[in-house]
């Protein structure tokens, strides 16, 4: 057990959100965090769910969604390794309102909530710390909204594909999530977004084999992007 609390101390002390910390602030956390695998598929935790912690990511994926009255979900956002989610909401100690399933086989870290009021208590840095996590992750909701508003879908999903700076022509990468989910993430019905890749395939932009996507034309993508 005590080898286990070491590891857990160690990768808490490269997240960003608590990079700073003393030794024993970290093990006070390290003692208050539990590990979850789950498996691919697996739930993590229902909408309406008590919040008690937070969620940080050692591997695999996670997603965030809720499901409207008439049973279509909605992803609200994909989680990899390294990032947190339930932050706010255990601040605010309401549960949660969205679902979390495991995308892909995945080991997670819940920090219980205690722990972190208790550093937040003792050391003003941490609490900014907490501040600028959650700040980012409002950035990032606000960036979606105005994607969502003043994008075309086929602006959403170029958007996607090019978020790697550096793609040149010919560069091949493989999908993260399904399809399915992405769509879905991009605020697309799954049709839609395989309009658009097939329309940008016969524009000779990208080529498409399953969830590999091939760059044919990367200036012309940035171009109809604007």
């Amino acid at each position: 057990m005590a080898t286990s609390k070491i590891k857990v101390q160690d990768f808490l002390s490269v997240l960003p959100l608590f990079d700073g910390l003393a030794p024993e602030e970290l093990a006070d956390l390290a003692q208050a965090t539990t590990e979850h695998k789950v498996a691919r598929g697996e739930i993590i935790f229902h909408r309406g769910d008590p919040c008690v912690g937070f969620h940080t990511v050692v591997y695999g994926q996670v997603k965030l969604a809720f499901t409207s009255p008439q049973g279509t979900e909605k992803v609200i956002e994909i989680i990899g390794p390294g990032h947190s989610f339930g932050e706010a909401l255990m601040f605010m100690e309401k549960p949660y309102i969205v679902s979390a399933q495991a995308l892909a086989d995945s080991l997670l870290l819940h920090v219980g909530k205690s722990a972190v009021f208790g550093g937040i208590e003792r050391d003003p840095k941490f609490a900014r710390k907490m501040l600028a996590g959650l700040s980012r992750r409002l950035h990032g909701l606000i960036c979606d909204v105005e994607a969502y508003s003043l994008n075309s879908g086929t602006q959403r999903v170029i958007g996607y594909l090019l978020k790697s700076d550096d793609l040149q022509d010919g560069d091949q990468f493989r999908l993260d999530v399904s399809k399915t989910v992405l769509a879905s993430r991009l605020n697309l019905t799954p049709e839609h977004f395989s309009r658009i890749l097939h329309d940008l395939t016969a524009q000779k932009l990208i080529a498409v084999n399953g969830r590999d996507i091939t760059i044919q034309d990367i200036q012309r993508l940035r171009d109809y992007q604007g």
